[in-house]
């Protein structure tokens, strides 16, 4: 069993007056700082911490770490805020570190395809500083999240259809332990049999293992051409099914994006997709040569037209695909523009790609019994999809159905051969669907975390059920 005991008041205020002479202005324990790093984008729940640092390299991470420890106080990290599942609460105080100050990119080695970069950089700053390599870093959660929050939470999105996730695309990390050891995990090498892989195990960790923060990245040469298309469908089935042939056809997609009629309403009311109609949309990108990508567009269309998709739109200049993806990451805030004064739970999902259309007909006949407005999108191409289950904050009742909603669609896709998440990460709110996907193997996990972090400092109460 895991447990955490606050220490005292005297010891906390301690600890916060240490921090603050040693760090100065870079020591924070004002009320709106603290509440601006009690939760991340998903429910607003706050759990304020008693002070947020800013620290400037490993060595002064060793050290907050260190006397945290011995003093047994909470430690989460925070790298952009864009987390969804309340990952960022300090559900018992302690001191919040946020990396934003580490944001350089040490390292571009552009003949081996990886660079090195600071916990603290995000997605779109490592791409304009890479720019002019003529490579990119494809990993795209959406939000212009922090390369150390991407890897904490083992963060995918629209393009892992063709380049994978973090997992796949992390060579080896540096990390700072709850006792403020600095270990390096991974090599430059594309491959290694040495050892444990310490690498793979901090990925997806959430902070609950240590401190993530220089990470080292795979990097992929600029397609010689990138095309963009949108079609639409008179029903969802028709639309998922389309993608399932796609997938099993091995049409090598960079993205396949899914927004359900309800989604797609908010989303041409919010970003402004005009000519479009509030039906079942898919949301595609196609990479590689003239050639590569023109066979690819003839195969999906030849795919969708046998399920009743209408005439392509294509976005073929930056500009145009810029704004058609913008409107895709910007649904979650479409769909909270939709329903004004709400909050929402993002469930998240993946399952075998011959079990989506399934899924998802039973994620749509699950929120129809909450009686609630939610709504449907996805990078379905590797059966990833997310259900927006709003509700309003001050009713218990409707809360409550929003709840029930989200941790059955979880179950569902579990008894599917899939996963409760395939890329928000555990938090507080999926720790009883964890149990149920995973059964003894959550005690394996408990044990790892007892040996890494004995006192249970790392962001304690997340990620791994206490019992």
């Amino acid at each position: 069993m895991l447990t955490f005991d606050r220490p005292t008041e005297a010891t906390v205020s301690s600890a916060v007056a240490t921090l603050c002479k040693t760090y100065g202005e870079r020591a924070v324990t004002s009320h709106s700082v603290r509440e601006h790093h009690s939760h991340g984008e998903g429910m607003q729940d706050a759990g304020l911490p008693d002070v947020v640092v800013f620290p400037e390299s490993n060595e002064e991470i060793a050290s907050i770490l260190k006397l945290c420890n011995q003093v047994r106080i909470p430690v989460i990290a925070y790298g952009t805020g864009t987390s969804l599942e309340g990952h960022l609460k300090a559900l018992y105080g302690g001191v919040c570190l946020d990396l934003s100050r580490m944001s350089r990119v040490l390292e571009i080695n552009a003949e081996d395809l990886d660079c090195r970069v600071q916990a603290g950089v995000t997605r779109e700053q490592l791409n304009a500083d890479i720019r002019h390599t003529g490579l990119f870093f494809p990993i795209d959660p959406g939000a212009n999240a922090s390369i150390g929050g991407m890897s904490a939470t083992r963060a995918s999105g629209t393009n892992a259809v063709r380049y994978g996730t973090m997992r796949e695309n992390i060579l080896g990390l540096t990390v700072i332990t709850p006792d403020g050891r600095i270990i390096k995990t991974g090599t430059r090498a594309k491959k290694s049999s040495a050892g444990y892989d310490l690498t793979r195990l901090y990925i997806g960790s959430e902070g609950t293992l240590g401190i993530i923060t220089e990470i080292q990245l795979k990097l992929y040469g600029v397609p010689e051409r990138i095309s963009a298309a949108v079609t639409q469908f008179d029903d969802l089935p028709s639309a998922v099914n389309s993608v399932i042939t796609a997938m099993q056809l091995g049409i090598p997609m960079a993205r396949i994006e899914l927004l359900d009629e309800v989604q797609m309403d908010a989303s041409i009311m919010y970003s402004k997709l005009d000519g479009f109609a509030v039906k079942p949309t898919l949301f595609m990108e196609f990479h590689g040569t003239d050639a590569y990508v023109s066979e690819q567009v003839e195969l999906m269309k030849s795919i969708t037209a046998e399920h009743g998709a209408s005439d392509y739109r294509f976005a073929d200049k930056p500009e145009d695909r810029s704004k058609l993806w913008k409107a895709r990451h910007d649904a979650y805030w479409a769909g909270m523009n939709y329903v004004p004064g709400k909050q929402a739970f993002s469930t998240d999902t993946c399952v075998p790609i011959s079990r989506l259309a399934d899924c998802v007909k039973a994620a749509k006949d699950e929120v129809a019994k909450s009686g609630l407005v939610c709504m449907i999108v996805g990078h379905v191409g590797d059966g990833n999809f997310h259900v927006l289950i709003t509700f309003d904050p001050n009713s218990a009742d409707e809360r409550q159905r929003a709840e029930v909603a989200a941790d059955r669609i979880a179950h569902i896709a579990i008894g599917m051969g899939g996963t409760c998440t395939g890329e928000h990460g555990i938090g507080i709110h999926k720790l009883d669907a964890l149990k149920a996907e995973h059964g003894e193997a959550v005690d394996v996990m408990r044990t790892l975390k007892k040996a890494l972090d004995p006192n249970n400092i790392m962001n304690p109460g997340k990620t791994i059920p206490m019992q």
